[in-house]
């Protein structure tokens, strides 16, 4: 059995538009998103043993606002990768590592999400899943695995999901007009 976390880069910041997608950085409510994600996923329990992660600004700034105190692995081709190529990215990680944590972009974490999922194990976490993969969300999935390298498509089932409106509300969505 291995298991999975999966997490989306906080809100991202737009102030200067100079940057390149890559080199942009967490607005104000990504940074806080981050840090209660952080929190959050601390108080899940359990241990991560690796972060597999996005090279882009954003991830990098998400992963110092959790707190998480996680060796990390930067693959450049996890940046806006989609679910073949993150479930490709997993499968080289050490078997002796039983927790990772993966963080990066929409599509690719909420694809990934759901591609995992066995279809006899479709909850009502798998429906939100469905829905939406908002910005510092996270995942947990348990995988019927004993390497990594068995990663496919339908080994798991999703055991946990939280986003930042659902730990404080001045989080959610913003009324736009």
């Amino acid at each position: 059995m291995k298991r999975l976390g999966l997490l989306r880069h906080a809100k991202s910041d737009w102030d200067d538009m100079s940057l390149r997608d890559f080199d942009r950085g967490l607005n104000e409510r990504g940074r806080k998103g981050a840090a209660l994600m952080g929190e959050h996923i601390r108080q899940q329990g359990g241990k991560w043993q690796l972060a597999v992660a996005s090279p882009a600004e954003r991830v990098k700034l998400t992963l110092a606002a959790t707190g998480l105190d996680i060796p990390v692995r930067f693959e450049e081709t996890a940046y806006l990768a989609d679910s073949p190529t993150l479930i490709q990215l997993l499968t080289s990680c050490d078997d002796t590592v039983d927790a990772v944590l993966m963080v990066g972009h929409n599509p690719g974490m909420q694809e990934l999400a759901l591609d995992l999922v066995a279809a006899d194990a479709e909850n009502d976490l798998y429906s939100e899943v469905m829905q939406k993969y908002p910005t510092a969300a996270f995942a947990m999935l348990e995988l019927d695995i004993d390497s990594w390298a068995d990663l496919s498509p339908g080994c798991g089932r999703l055991t946990h999901f939280a986003r930042p409106r659902d730990l404080d509300p001045e989080l959610g969505p913003q009324e736009v007009g």
